[in-house]
């Protein structure tokens, strides 16, 4: 089930919110509905995988469990600790990349090995890593164990950010799981957050998902100069406008029920150097990769660069194989050690402050064409792609599509461009520095904004507009 699909808005959304306000009291009644309706969240596309998701909760709750009892078993607690690690990445292994894993071994030893058709379950990464993280955290003491099942399986399984993030630590949410109170301006927050995620992923990721996909589905090695550019800043604006959209909805959603989440983007795209991006773009993923590998692993501060690069390489080919089970993926992943391993090494983002634009400019283009990395069915589309953006093919400068399709959208592309900056962030903070809040009249115009867009989104699932998921990777 999608937050911006019909049955989620109109019948899933209503009926959580009314029987958990209106029929539920007690905070353990209202977390056991919540895990209930998450676990019914989860099953709608595709019911077996539903025992997935138990079996990772009910083994990383009895994990957790052991690890509390052992702590100070220092031999006896590591085995355990590698044990849940084991089990947890088996789980992925098998759903994620055993398909790719023997596809490429009867590929480089030429056999005939018969591959299963595996079907890969929505979310696994995103729940896997959240339930690692639970148990890591209890083994270092940065966390208390949690003795009730109901509330691990409302953590690891809560629909909010179960598909798509922001990936949630558990000391993140434990004192809401336990005691969180819910109120009319957190509940009217979250709605409104809800809003601006959804006319995100409605009318600006969908509106560019088309173009972006008439771009990568086209005869590449014709497709002009400007129409390449143009798809690739049409696919940079959809998975910007798509992820954060997603996340704006699960943050709205949280706070809903009562829960804070943390924040996952931060405009990555006003970003001066490829690091800034990364503190700025799935902040969620980036810190955990930080806290559980590029930390442990010595982080920067190593006596040996060659070490430095090693923890680097680490971190950015799991985040590449993370993201899914083809080479581009690793690949795009390589592409950022590469960039983030130079950058470091020669000091980057304090060096050339006089030229910000100029490194503002790097930055966006080379985000930019590790989307078309990203975006590719494979490692020679991307490169064919990359080509006709350059104008390597003999492909021509401009042709007769792209004025067509500047005409439809142009207005989209610059509600794009405007957004990505944080504009909207500075009209709020003059509006709280001018106590705007306590005005009927701003308020009233706020509200029926809020309605208007809410309408306009509405209007657009109901027609049943181009509404792709592109998370099924992940």
């Amino acid at each position: 089930m999608l937050f911006s699909s019909s049955i989620f808005i109109f019948l899933f959304l209503p009926c959580v919110l009314f029987i958990y306000f209106v029929f539920l009291r007690s905070i353990k009644s209202r977390n056991i509905f919540l895990l209930f309706s998450s676990l019914m969240f989860y099953a709608w596309g595709e019911p077996k995988f539903v025992f997935i998701m138990l079996l990772s909760i009910l083994a990383n709750y009895i994990f957790g469990l052991l690890i509390n009892e052992y702590r100070n078993h220092n031999i006896l607690s590591k085995i355990i600790l590698t044990t849940m690690v084991v089990f947890n990445l088996s789980i992925i292994f098998i759903y994620k990349y055993l398909m790719f894993f023997m596809n490429n071994i009867n590929n480089i030893f030429n056999l005939e090995i018969n591959v299963p058709s595996i079907t890969l379950p929505i979310g696994i990464s995103f729940f896997t890593f959240q339930a690692i993280s639970y148990v890591v955290d209890i083994y270092r003491k940065d966390g208390q164990v949690q003795k009730n099942p109901l509330n691990v399986g409302l953590y690891i399984s809560f629909f909010p950010q179960l598909i798509a993030g922001p990936i949630v630590r558990y000391q993140t949410v434990a004192k809401q799981i336990s005691n969180r109170k819910e109120t009319f301006k957190g509940f009217s927050d979250g709605v409104c957050r809800f809003i601006v995620g959804m006319c995100k992923k409605v009318l600006l990721a969908n509106t560019f998902a088309i173009f972006a996909d008439k771009a990568f589905n086209s005869n590449l090695s014709s497709m002009s100069v400007a129409m390449a550019w143009l798809g690739a800043l049409s696919y940079t604006f959809q998975i910007y406008y798509d992820f954060s959209g997603y996340s704006d909805m699960a943050i709205g959603l949280g706070k809903m029920f009562g829960f804070n989440f943390n924040e996952n983007f931060n405009y990555p795209y006003i970003s001066r150097s490829i690091s800034e991006f990364w503190r700025r773009w799935h902040i969620s993923l980036g810190t955990w990769f930080k806290d559980y590998v590029y930390i442990p692993l010595g982080g920067s501060r190593v006596s040996h660069k060659s070490r430095l690069i090693f923890n680097l390489f680490t971190v950015w080919i799991l985040t590449g194989i993370w993201h899914g089970a083809n080479w581009t993926f690793i690949i795009w992943g390589l592409y950022y050690f590469i960039l983030l391993s130079i950058e470091k090494l020669f000091d980057f983002e304090n060096k050339f402050k006089n030229i910000k634009y100029i490194k503002w400019l790097y930055t966006f283009v080379a985000v930019m064409l590790g989307w078309v990395l990203f975006r590719s069915n494979d490692i020679n589309s991307a490169f064919i792609y990359i080509k006709a953006m350059l104008g390597l093919n003999n492909n021509l400068i401009t042709d007769n599509f792209l004025p067509s399709v500047f005409e439809g959208s142009i207005t989209f592309f610059i509600i794009a461009i405007i957004g990505s900056f944080p504009i909207t962030r500075l009209i709020k903070n003059q509006i709280t520095a001018k106590n705007l809040n306590n005005n009927f009249f701003f308020n009233l115009v706020y509200t029926v904004s809020f309605l208007l867009l809410y309408i306009i989104s509405l209007s657009y699932i109901v027609k049943g507009t181009y509404n792709p998921f592109i998370y099924f990777n992940f």
